[in-house]
């Protein structure tokens, strides 16, 4: 596997592992959502700097970013898509 691959596959694991949006991710580690999703689609190139952004937001050290899959290995999962909507109670309305 190739390093941008490995890495956008690391943190797309860890992410979705922690249930954290794409999104927030982003948000927290001070970069743009959509440069956040090239990185996860292999289109953008991340610096080393960051990358320990990402690393320190996600609490994890940068080398679990060069971390090889196991052999056949299922990509991970998307988080579900959408905000959820708050549900009121009886007494709520």
């Amino acid at each position: 596997m190739k390093a941008r691959a490995l890495v956008a596959w690391n943190v797309r694991r860890i992410r979705v592992d922690r249930g954290i949006p794409q999104e927030q991710l982003a948000y927290d580690a001070g970069i743009d959502r959509s440069y956040m999703s090239g990185l996860e689609r292999q289109t953008e190139n991340p610096t080393i700097d960051l990358l320990e952004r990402l690393a320190e937001t996600l609490g994890v050290r940068l080398s679990e970013f060069f971390v090889e899959p196991p052999k056949g290995a299922a990509t991970p999962k998307p988080l579900s898509k959408g905000r959820k909507r708050i549900r009121l109670s009886v007494k709520d309305k």
